[in-house]
Order: structure tokens, then C-alpha cells, then sequence
């Protein structure tokens, strides 16, 4: 089974080989994987038997925070903002010579969300420390 950064290489090599990618922006988006942060936390609680503690904090509450807070106390929140509430990493349209890797190799099996929580399953990843502490 092929892991993310397999699939990167992968499409990056096919990317590099082909006519029709010559000066273009190719983007790394399959459709089936992306998912919202609670589909995420859904389907890792399905495959792991144990239920997170949420707390949900509201939009409002996080833009409130993102504006109240000092500098630079306010920038993690304004990130997580954009990022988990507002999607800007994944939520974005495609220029019009733009081209999506998995629309373009469609017979290439990328490894889906699903594939790579059984990789984490099987093989954990070393802790890591949190981004904004």
C-alpha cells in the first residue's frame, strides 16, 4: 500500500513527464479526500473504538478571540481560523489553466483518507509537539 508521500512523489513524477503540465500549476486536491476536521475525527473514532471529548466553540467566539487578543497571541487563532472554520487551504477554486493531479492521472490509485488512518494504526507516528503552545 502507497503512503501520502508516495503518492506526492508519484504524481510529481508524472507531473515532470508530461506535455500537457509544461508551465502549468499542478495541484495535489483529490476530491475524495478532503474532508472536514469533524468527518475526520469521525471516522479515526470509528476505527479506533474511542470518542474524543469535544468542546465546540463557535465561530463567533474564535473570530471574537482572534480580534481581542494581543499581538501575537491573537495569530494562532486567526490561523486556526482560516484554516479549520474558513477552509482556505482546501477551499479555493482552480484557475482556468490550472490542473488537478488526481482529475489528470485518474487511473492513478492515490491512497485515500480511509488507507492512510490504517497506516497510522499500524504504524504510529513518534509523538510530535504541538504547533502553537
Amino acid at each position: 500500500m502507497l503512503n501520502y508521500e508516495e503518492d506526492i512523489a508519484m504524481y510529481s513524477i508524472k507531473v515532470a513527464n508530461d506535455p500537457r503540465t509544461c508551465n502549468r500549476v499542478v495541484i495535489y486536491r483529490p476530491s475524495k479526500n478532503i474532508v472536514s476536521q469533524n468527518d475526520l475525527i469521525s471516522l479515526w473514532e470509528q476505527k479506533t473504538g474511542n470518542k474524543f471529548i469535544k468542546d465546540f466553540v463557535s465561530e463567533e467566539e474564535i473570530i471574537n478571540l482572534s480580534q481581542t487578543l494581543p499581538s501575537p497571541e491573537n495569530i494562532p487563532v486567526s490561523i486556526l481560523h482560516s484554516v479549520f472554520v474558513r477552509g482556505y487551504l482546501m477551499n479555493f477554486k482552480l484557475g482556468k489553466d490550472d490542473l488537478e493531479a488526481s482529475e489528470l492521472y485518474p487511473d492513478y490509485n492515490y491512497t485515500s483518507i480511509d488507507q492512510l488512518l490504517d497506516i497510522f494504526l499500524l504504524h504510529p507516528l513518534p509523538p510530535a509537539s504541538a504547533a502553537f503552545e
